[in-house]
């Protein structure tokens, strides 16, 4: 646990982001996007990025969600300067600046009972807006006051609110505005001494020098009591910039029914973090210009919070797996290969000690992640797992009785050629020089073939293909759909 003293933070003039989680879950995608902009904007000024974990929810906040957070922003190459910290370990501080408040009158005890509370809410739950603390506590002399505490009465501690506007020029939204009279008479302090969210980060913010706070437009709300405390605390309130939420395809928050929403989801469906990055960084910001796929450098170079959008992000599975592919392409089978053996291990695909490398060249140009391609490579590793599709089950129906009849055709002129001339440039002659002879087509001759090797109508060209899974295997699983 990193316990920070004020001598440990840098100059004033340096920018300081931070990227707070609650260590309650998994770190979703939109977190992970959080985190992402901090550290972009951390790295292009020249900055500080702050990781912080905000563990005052004691009941949720484990280590091994702590563990997971951690383990998902290494992997995906957002790394923090300073941290973590775990803002639990600043109770006192917390507790410090709620009495200073309290004893300057920015403050006041709030001795309500979760009972009493309830009673407000009946009353007005006739009215058309939200329920609003009535502020009654604030209003008790000094000596009620004081007698309650001298009879040993719980009681929470309350911040007073200001009256009049409290706005902000939002780096991403422009100007906000709220009315301090419209706003709770927040809870800061709880009557067992714990600190309340609002405080403890501002709190903390001020206490780690923090200068651009960069985080989700759900937070809105909370900024204008933020805002409040700042200035009550006697400091002047970071640059805010709340950036819009990420829907799903149906254009509602993104949530577990869109599918995979933890970053380590990603991990384990073989995205690569380079490609998560950069889909990341697009969604809900813009370089200018047509540019998609961009490096580290060109992210940093070209990041700014002025190019984050208003509107929300729409999260395109389709076109992360795109993106990664692009990715995927650039890696060689040398660099795929050992990925690419774990993912198999996984599925539980034997290898028989084969050189994995020329199946993983066949098939990744058609592969969008690390699992993409095992599936394919187990598919020519093991006749078992061959499936025929709908456009499979669809050819050999067109085909008829034709279908196997080839099938023969073909079998018997690559039993004919010798093992030592089994290779691309004479199963593709022999083929052809068959189909010839017939006067047959050779995607006639080639596509069965393909069906029976892969199950699917589409693959590396089939000449390809049967020099990949070897003559004997082959000759095997043609020689057994004929038999």
């Amino acid at each position: 646990m990193n316990v920070l003293s004020p001598s440990s933070y840098g100059d004033l003039m340096t920018v300081r982001v931070r990227f707070a989680p609650s260590p309650t879950g998994y770190l979703h995608v939109g977190g992970a996007r959080t985190a992402l902009f901090n550290w972009l904007y951390a790295r292009k000024t020249g900055g500080v990025h702050v990781l912080r974990i905000e563990d005052t929810d004691r009941q949720r906040s484990t280590e091994a969600h702590t563990q997971v957070i951690l383990d998902g922003l290494r992997w995906l190459g957002v790394e923090w300067d300073e941290g973590p910290y775990f803002q639990g370990a600043y109770g006192d501080r917390h507790r410090a600046d709620a009495e200073r408040l309290l004893a300057e009158g920015k403050a006041y005890r709030c001795f309500c009972t979760s009972d009493d509370l309830d009673a407000q809410r009946k009353a007005m739950a006739g009215m058309k807006t939200a329920f609003r603390y009535d502020g009654r506590c604030g209003r008790l002399p000094a000596d009620e006051v004081a007698a309650r505490v001298a009879a040993g009465t719980p009681s929470a501690i309350r911040f007073r609110m200001p009256q009049g506007e409290i706005a902000w020029d939002d780096a991403v939204h422009g100007r906000i505005s709220f009315q301090g009279h419209d706003l709770d008479d927040l809870v800061i302090l709880r009557s067992d001494h714990t600190p309340i969210y609002n405080l403890a980060v501002v709190s903390d913010d001020i206490e780690m020098r923090i200068t651009h706070v960069i985080r989700g437009d759900d937070h809105v709300s909370n900024t204008p009591k933020q805002i409040a405390l700042y200035r009550a605390l006697g400091h002047e309130p970071p640059v805010f910039a709340h950036v819009p939420m990420i829907l799903g395809d149906d254009g509602k928050k993104l949530s577990k029914r869109h599918g995979a929403t933890a970053v380590g989801d990603y991990q384990d469906k073989g995205i690569f973090p380079a490609a998560m990055r950069n889909f990341l960084a697009l969604l809900g910001w813009s370089p200018g210009g047509d540019r998609e796929i961009m490096s580290e450098a060109e992210l940093i170079e070209a990041f700014s919070l002025e190019g984050i959008q208003k509107k929300p992000a729409v999260f395109d599975t389709a076109k992360l797996e795109w993106m990664n592919g692009q990715y995927l392409s650039q890696r060689s089978a040398e660099e795929l290969l050992a990925p690419t053996e774990r993912e198999l291990e996984r599925m539980g695909v034997a290898t028989g000690g084969r050189d994995l490398r020329p199946f993983i060249d066949a098939v990744k140009a058609r592969s969008r992640t690390i699992l993409n391609i095992a599936e394919q490579v187990a598919v020519r590793l093991d006749a078992s797992r061959v499936v025929r599709d709908e456009k499979g089950e669809k050819l050999a129906a067109k085909l008829g009785p034709a279908f196997d009849a080839n099938l023969g055709l073909v079998a018997g002129a690559l039993e004919a050629i010798p093992a030592g001339e089994w290779n691309s440039e004479r199963i593709l002659a022999d083929v052809k020089a068959l189909a010839e002879a017939r006067g047959a087509k050779l995607g006639d001759l080639m596509q069965p073939v393909r069906v029976v090797l892969t199950g699917s109508t589409v693959s590396e060209p089939v000449n390809d293909l049967l020099v990949v899974i070897g003559r004997e295997e082959s000759l095997g699983r043609i020689r057994a759909t004929i038999a």
